[in-house]
């Protein structure tokens, strides 16, 4: 009988990362850019696109590779290839986009912290092939989107009482200054402690329909 340890490839569910996976409210995942970026909704939603473009990119070069990735070479061969993602997306932003390159600052590189996009790529990507990879990636990549764009709307009409005020940082020639929707708003809602209260809402609300969802009729 054979001593080797057979390995048990995981199920593909690429469309987990969008709900019941959630990497930032189930899995709590990259809590720190999460927290820090989402003062508006722009600032999100922007942070949410270069991890969105890092995931489904390194997914499905990991994928291609998955062949050639020994073991002993496996996780340095992995990082190595988000932190080259992670720096193509960081240049593109200084490049393109200087005056969100500004805003956004550190937290740009600090992508390749996130913990989804290398559990992506050891749990999924590394197992299966380029389409399950990459609708793996982009699943996840959305799910997470959609939490820093939504937290970051929800603290931006509660603190300020705008919507999309900083649209002029993805569209240069832009004259939009945003939707008044309330006169004024709550400071704390843009400080660090009102992430925390808004992120603790959105977690509790997004928990209160799974349960709903769940529940027997």
């Amino acid at each position: 009988m054979s001593s080797e340890i057979e390995t048990v490839i995981p199920p593909a569910r690429p469309q987990a990362g969008l709900w019941d996976q959630n990497p930032a409210l189930v899995q709590m995942l990259g809590l720190c850019p999460l927290m820090a970026v989402t003062t508006t909704t722009i600032n999100g939603f922007a942070l949410g696109l270069g991890t969105l473009a890092v995931l489904v990119c390194s997914n499905l070069l990991i994928s291609a590779s998955r062949h050639w990735l020994r073991d002993p070479v496996r996780l340095p061969a992995c990082v190595l290839l988000i932190a080259a993602l992670v720096t193509a997306v960081d240049l593109l932003t200084q490049g393109f986009l200087p005056e969100l390159y500004r805003v956004l600052g550190l937290f740009i590189p600090l992508i390749i912290t996130n913990c989804a996009i290398l559990g992506r790529a050891e749990t999924c990507a590394r197992h299966h092939g380029l389409a399950t990879a990459g609708l793996d990636g982009l699943s996840y990549g959305l799910g997470f989107l959609g939490v820093l764009t939504v937290l970051g709307a929800f603290r931006e009409i509660a603190g300020r009482g705008v919507l999309l005020s900083n649209l002029d940082l993805l569209f240069k020639d832009s004259a939009f200054e945003g939707l008044r929707l309330a006169d004024g708003g709550l400071l704390l809602m843009v400080l660090p402690p009102g992430a925390f209260i808004a992120f603790g809402f959105l977690v509790a609300g997004f928990n209160l329909i799974r349960t709903r969802r769940k529940a027997p009729e």
